[in-house]
């Protein structure tokens, strides 16, 4: 099914199409003030979800058999047609007021999120509309991700308390940075601490080393997401440092179940999800290219389970690298390198389940799988 997502679409369509125009979604379009482009064509079988339009182009459009899908209120979008970005979720921030946050698209719907049954039953009309938003997300998702080869997505995860002051997390945004200038595609769960050093590094690809170390120690001054000025130094940065590549070459993909994390700006678009199941299952799924796993604790390794359980069965058709950063932390600390790899001793997988330090062999290996 075709699907219209602007006006522009709209306007080219009905010139491409002379006859009917059927079996097509019209999705989040204000028809209003074009609804004479609609005029001599008999729309069949058709879905518009959520566009404004006269009630006269209502009624002949249900008249015809068509399905509508009306706006519902709540403080997001049921049909997006596109991803967030750092502009539209974090829309009215003010780096000079912290508390503005508050105002924020972003914290408007998590608040809502909370108040209208995040931890207890939510009614049938709230559930429905973030299933609905989900939905959308996932389809603008897909639009993106399609046009890229697949091998070549590769997705970070780790813990969302790693410091902005740590060691690893100045490896992992030179592990991301060196990625992305190789041309991969990276994703992580768009959340603070390791996710946020993937897009950093994203964010610096085609700029110095020396810009981006000088970067992450503005982003130092104030280290974990939970600190008042943990946004705004992150705004400093993008300030300073503009993004030199449109390259679009990352996404973040986080949820509003952990709504107390504020999503990483870097991510160049960010694909926000009210199911974390739906969030989680689908961003170990995407990752076809591989999965650096750096240190995490419940959240990572239930991550790590669940991606080892889709290459131990092929549940999507390709087994791809699942890569253990810090052998000290996946290997004594938290040792489930150890038994993911006695388990997949039983099946083809085993070899493409390793462990290093080494950040030069990590982006090697990604190279190797993806050139096969």
């Amino acid at each position: 099914m075709e699907e219209i997502e602007t006006i522009d679409q709209l306007k080219k369509i009905c010139v491409r199409i002379s006859g009917d125009i059927t079996h097509t979604a019209f999705q989040n379009i204000d028809l209003r003030g074009h609804e004479h482009l609609l005029a001599d064509k008999k729309m069949l079988k058709c879905i518009f979800l959520g566009c404004t339009m006269s009630e006269t182009l209502n009624d002949r459009l249900l008249k015809s058999g068509n399905l509508i899908f009306p706006k519902m209120d709540v403080p997001f979008e049921t049909y997006p047609s596109c991803l967030y970005t750092k502009e539209t979720i974090y829309n009215d921030f003010n780096p000079a007021r912290p508390e503005s946050y508050n105002k924020t698209r972003d914290k408007i719907i998590y608040d809502h999120y909370v108040k209208s049954g995040k931890n207890s039953k939510a009614d049938i009309y709230e559930t429905l509309a973030r299933r609905l938003h989900d939905h959308g997300i996932t389809d603008a998702l897909m639009d993106i991700l399609d046009k890229v080869d697949e091998k070549k997505i590769v997705a970070i995860m780790g813990g969302h308390g790693l410091s902005r002051r740590s060691d690893d997390y100045r490896k992992i945004c030179m592990i991301a940075r060196t990625l992305s200038e190789k041309g991969f595609f990276l994703l992580s769960g768009g959340g603070p601490g390791a996710m946020e050093a993937t897009h950093l590094g994203a964010w610096f690809n085609g700029c110095s080393i020396d810009d981006m170390y000088a970067a992450i120690d503005i982003l130092s001054e104030a280290p974990m997401y939970s600190d008042e000025f943990w946004l705004v130094r992150a705004f400093e940065v993008m300030e300073k440092y503009p993004r030199k590549n449109d390259l679009n070459c990352d996404i973040g993909i986080p949820t509003w179940l952990y709504g107390h994390e504020p999503p990483t700006p870097f991510a160049s678009r960010i694909a926000k999800y009210f199911a974390n199941s739906v969030r989680e299952e689908g961003l170990l799924a995407l990752a076809k290219g591989g999965i650096i796993y750096t240190p995490g604790s419940a959240g990572t390794i239930q991550e790590i389970f669940q991606d080892f359980t889709q290459n131990y069965y092929n549940t999507y058709g390709i087994v791809s690298p699942m890569i253990f950063y810090n052998s000290e932390y996946w290997t004594n600390e938290k040792p489930v390198y150890p038994l993911i790899k006695k388990i997949a001793s039983e099946q083809d997988c085993d070899s493409l389940i390793t462990i290093s330090d080494d950040q030069a062999e990590i982006v090697q290996s990604l190279i190797d799988f993806s050139s096969e």
